[in-house]
């Protein structure tokens, strides 16, 4: 009996917390300091080794089998100091250590890893624009991330098949991309998802069935951000890209996510576009120059083709401008249609900015006699800030 009453005394206890777990970076680190690095005298090897945690990345970001970690990882004045001594098999089993910690997250699988130093604005050592928008600052760590030697602006079929490749998830909608040569941008999530909510009347079955099919055109197609949200609502897409890497990443990921896709390349671009169009692919990507779009749907909408085109995207930094005009042209048979502009805009500035590209549209739609169209800036959506 008093067994008994001991056994319910103690059961009344409060549980004991559990430990809070350790951040795998860290433990990776704490890992490699203890079976790599040379001990120091007690003082300064227990600043150092401080140090190096502190300085150290906590947060990563999973492409499987990619762990991005943030810009500026590992580049303290300690870890210059210590990477810069060690050998190479040192630094690698630096690398598989983090990869191994990070894979034991239940995240994902990791082989490779890299940290993300953002996408320049010019191409390295020259004053062009980088308009492909090439991740030429991204550092590899570890993992073999394919071919650099070799590859041109004309990558083959067998420079796609030796890249590495990693893939994303957003929305439930796949997305690849090879990190070696095309950017991916996390931030355009939320536009994705607002983008995949409209629900607008023309995009009902009884309108599909009075007025055909509904098109969207994307502009800066990359690997298809904004092309599989449009997808996504059942329209077919064109789209317009210059960097073959971002299309192959396209065509990848439109496969992916079970959508017939064409793209439209060499000599191909020659052909007629009734026959580029037969084929009834949800998605049709021109590997060329945006400014060819609007001559291009001109045709499409002569024959009879392409008129009720809904949306056009034109998703580009710091502005898209250059090619409002065109997509104000291509929406000029449908009911309709929402134009999805992207700029960079200061905060302060929106509304005046809002005011600004109105004017600019009535005075299109006004230079017009014959468009009844009336231009309404519906609304503005703040997606990133920096």
């Amino acid at each position: 009996m008093a067994s008994r009453q001991l056994d319910d005394k103690n059961s009344h206890r409060k549980p004991k917390a559990r430990p809070r777990p350790v951040n795998p970076i860290t433990a990776a680190i704490q890992n490699w300091i203890t079976a790599s690095l040379p001990p120091l005298e007690s003082d300064g090897q227990d600043l150092r080794n401080e140090s190096l945690i502190n300085s150290a990345p906590k947060r990563f970001t999973i492409y499987e089998p990619l762990a991005l970690l943030p810009t500026g990882s590992f580049t303290s004045e300690t870890w210059a100091s210590i990477l810069g001594v060690c050998d190479e098999a040192v630094c690698n089993s630096l690398w598989q250590s983090i990869l191994q910690e990070i894979s034991k997250t239940g995240q994902g699988v990791v082989t490779h890893l890299a940290v993300n130093e953002g996408i320049p604005l010019h191409k390295a050592g020259e004053e062009d624009e980088n308009v492909r928008r090439s991740p030429s600052g991204l550092r590899m760590l570890f993992g073999d991330f394919g071919p650099s030697e070799g590859v041109g602006d004309y990558p083959t079929k067998s420079d796609f098949e030796g890249a590495f490749w990693v893939g994303t998830k957003q929305n439930g909608i796949f997305q690849k991309w090879a990190p070696r040569w095309t950017m991916f941008s996390r931030g355009n999530v939320k536009e994705k998802a607002r983008l995949l909510g409209f629900n607008r009347p023309s995009l009902t079955k009884r309108t599909r069935e009075e007025q055909g099919e509904i098109w969207a055109v994307d502009l800066y197609a990359g690997i298809g951000y904004f092309v599989f949200s449009y997808a996504a609502l059942g329209m077919r897409v064109l789209c317009w890209e210059i960097n073959p890497w971002s299309v192959e990443g396209l065509r990848r990921g439109a496969l992916a996510n079970k959508w017939s896709v064409k793209v439209v390349e060499g000599d191909d671009l020659l052909l007629p576009v009734s026959q580029l169009l037969a084929g009834e692919e949800r998605i049709i990507v021109f590997l060329e120059s945006n400014e060819k779009a609007l001559e291009r749907v001109g045709e499409m909408q002569e024959t009879g083709l392409a008129r009720n085109i809904e949306h056009v995207n034109c998703g580009f930094l710091p502005t898209s401008e250059p090619v409002w005009k065109s997509a104000w042209e291509v929406t000029r048979f449908a009911p309709e249609a929402w134009l999805h502009l992207h700029e960079n805009v200061g905060v302060g500035d929106i509304q005046s900015r809002r005011g600004s590209i109105q004017g600019t549209f009535e005075a299109w739609a006004a230079a017009s006699g014959a468009d009844l169209r009336t231009p309404k800036v519906e609304h503005a959506e703040q997606v990133k800030t920096r």
